[in-house]
């Protein structure tokens, strides 16, 4: 059922007059933007899946059609099934060598990066890993002027005491998480939160990487975590959620994203959209916090009149569409049926 599209400054009458809301009791008044928020998710799941039939046009709505957004579902995106079906499934399925894998591909957090070091090395091993041999790819590689790093967020270098070459510290830390059993200690760990605050005792690993890394290492079987328990916005989800909430502060903001996941379900309903599923799977709460992130991206077009926290007024990247997508790969343990997608 193809989602309600949500037209740019077209509002439905149910948004011209929005009714606080009374969210674990506090009242917080609205902007039309928390209705957008819901006919984004949807109209980028539909998007999701005409890509993956073929269909084109993919969307009529004309701000998804130049810029580029993610998915409503974090696990569907490019970089996050490529870390799910090469990197994850494919290798020693061991603690420490899963762990070894996950991260090292999240501290570049680029394919292409991934797939240099992988024809240099072949399997990617902590059994075989050489600090130098690493580091001579790498510099290599930035020698030609390539780019080893994701602009999708950025690495924090190693400070004033790290090497002068980022992806050195970086290697370094890898190399002393697992000395420093980090491993053994997430797979002993039971909630989320636990494991988010053991990567957070480590440098250049801040609140947003912290929940990242643990999210993507939960994608793997060296962690059983619930991703309904625990959330950590992010810069871009605090605009979007001053943008839907006016009135919010920072430490309302995981309650706001909690109410938005738990709610899901009615929230679409009442707007008349089809509740957004993967196989069955709701929306997790790392998706609900991506979508206040895309939310306000969006928004600095549809409602450039309503401002967040930073200020931003310009969407970065367009859209290009690269043809169909493959059939996704999802994490073994969730047990979805992927013919139901």
């Amino acid at each position: 059922m193809q989602a309600e599209l949500f037209q740019s400054r077209s509002l439905e009458p149910s948004d011209k007059k929005l009714s606080p809301l009374r969210i674990a009791g506090k009242t917080y008044q609205i902007t039309p933007i928390f209705n957008a928020y819901w006919r984004f998710a949807a109209e980028r799941h539909v998007i999701f899946h005409r890509r993956l039939e073929g269909i084109r046009p993919v969307t009529d709505d004309p701000i998804l059609l130049k810029y580029k957004f993610t998915n409503a579902y974090r696990v569907l995106d490019r970089t996050s099934q490529y870390l799910v079906g090469e990197v994850i499934q494919k290798g020693d399925q061991s603690p420490t060598e899963l762990f070894y894998r996950i991260v090292l591909f999240k501290l570049f957090n680029k394919i292409e990066t991934w797939e240099l070091l992988r024809a240099h090395l072949g399997e990617v091993r902590f059994s075989e890993h050489r600090f130098e041999h690493l580091d001579h790819i790498l510099f290599e590689a930035l020698a030609r002027k390539h780019r080893i790093y994701s602009a999708a967020y950025i690495m924090p270098s190693g400070g004033p005491n790290g090497d002068k070459k980022k992806h050195r510290s970086h290697l370094r830390l890898l190399e002393r998480m697992i000395q420093e059993n980090v491993p053994e200690r997430l797979q002993a760990s039971k909630t989320m939160e636990e494991g988010f605050a053991i990567l957070l005792t480590y440098p250049m690993i801040g609140n947003f990487l912290a929940y990242q890394f643990v999210t993507d290492l939960n994608y793997s079987d060296l962690t059983d975590y619930s991703e309904r328990e625990f959330v950590v916005p992010g810069p871009g989800a605090m605009d979007g959620l001053k943008k839907c909430f006016p009135g919010m502060v920072p430490s309302d903001a995981p309650t706001l994203i909690r109410f938005m996941c738990d709610h899901q379900e009615a929230l679409q309903e009442a707007l008349g959209l089809q509740p957004v599923t993967l196989c069955g799977r709701p929306l997790q709460l790392i998706d609900c916090q991506n979508l206040f992130c895309e939310t306000d991206k969006y928004s600095r077009v549809a409602f450039p009149e309503i401002k967040g926290i930073s200020g931003r007024t310009r969407i970065k990247q367009s859209f290009r569409a690269s043809g169909p997508l493959l059939a996704p790969v999802l994490p073994t343990k969730w047990h979805l049926d992927i013919d139901k997608i």
